[in-house]
């Protein structure tokens, strides 16, 4: 009889599912199974079907998801077969087979209204298609299991994949002024962070279910974040910040998604890093990879 756990993690190339590569060594009482799109897309239901009867998950995690946020307002369908539909087979498979379900949600199922730090709790009213489509992805989970844990994160970025930290840096190197917005608050994550806290919560023994909120520690802009960013990769590039409206995007975005994470702290003792000490390890990992500095 195997006393090892087995923890199948779908989206195993993007930016959560490299950093739970990283760590999976640091937990060797789990067998991890990673999917890439490629192997295994969430949207086909024979192959997620056939990985439960091939590996009898204890845990998934699911980092598969549609992220580009300005394309889903022309792919809706995409969007909403990958984060909602799938979601609904996923969380009732694991509902049959009693398997614990780990699944990532965003800061955008929120309108950006807000004055103060939202709570899980908090009325949700999406304003852009990435935004509904993962919104029904939660609502979906939830309805056919109620045994789910949902993690919202948000402004996720890492040393691998494309994001906005890797963009900035690119801009920096290669243009003498960039405009970055200033009037989008929120908290940035670094996914390094998300992956531990999500192997934290499985080693934890301690099963939780319902929506949680989790990102860095601190409230800031885009143009804040930019500065930062300049600031530990020594560029003279100049950040000017300039408003939403000046910036136009295909998709609207939330202009406060600051969330409240005590619900995540007192539940599961996390404690919060803040953003800059993140940033800072995030930018130093990518120094000693060299690619984005040559």
């Amino acid at each position: 009889m195997h006393t090892e756990k087995t923890i199948l993690v779908y989206g195993s190339t993007g930016q959560l599912g490299n950093e739970i590569k990283e760590l999976q060594f640091q937990y060797p009482l789990f067998k991890f199974v990673f999917f890439s799109r490629s192997e295994l897309s969430i949207t086909d239901q024979e192959k997620v079907k056939k990985s439960f009867a091939e590996y009898e998950p204890d845990y998934v995690i699911n980092a598969a998801a549609y992220t580009l946020v300005d394309k889903a307002e022309e792919e809706k369908h995409l969007a909403h077969d990958i984060n909602a539909t799938a979601m609904a087979t996923l969380a009732e498979l694991c509902k049959t087979t009693n398997t614990k379900l780990i699944h990532i949600s965003t800061d955008y199922v929120f309108d950006g209204t807000s004055k103060h730090p939202l709570k899980e709790s908090d009325p949700v009213n999406p304003v852009n298609e990435y935004g509904r489509s993962k919104l029904s992805g939660e609502q979906l989970c939830t309805q056919n299991n109620p045994d789910v844990i949902i993690i919202r994160t948000s402004w996720l970025y890492s040393h691998t994949g494309k994001n906005f930290v890797k963009t900035m840096i690119r801009l920096m190197n290669e243009r003498e002024s960039i405009n970055v917005v200033n009037d989008q608050i929120g908290s940035p994550t670094n996914a390094a962070d998300l992956a531990n806290t999500i192997l934290h919560i499985i080693s934890s023994d301690k099963w939780m279910p319902g929506i949680y909120h989790f990102s860095n520690a601190g409230t800031i802009s885009w143009y804040e974040f930019a500065l930062e960013i300049k600031k530990l990769i020594n560029s003279n590039c100049i950040i000017n910040p300039i408003s939403s409206d000046q910036f136009p995007t295909p998709a609207k975005r939330p202009q406060f998604s600051v969330m409240n994470k005590e619900k995540i702290e007192t539940t599961y003792g996390i404690t919060l890093i803040d953003w800059k000490v993140s940033l800072k390890a995030c930018i130093n990992k990518l120094k000693n990879e060299d690619s984005a500095f040559h």
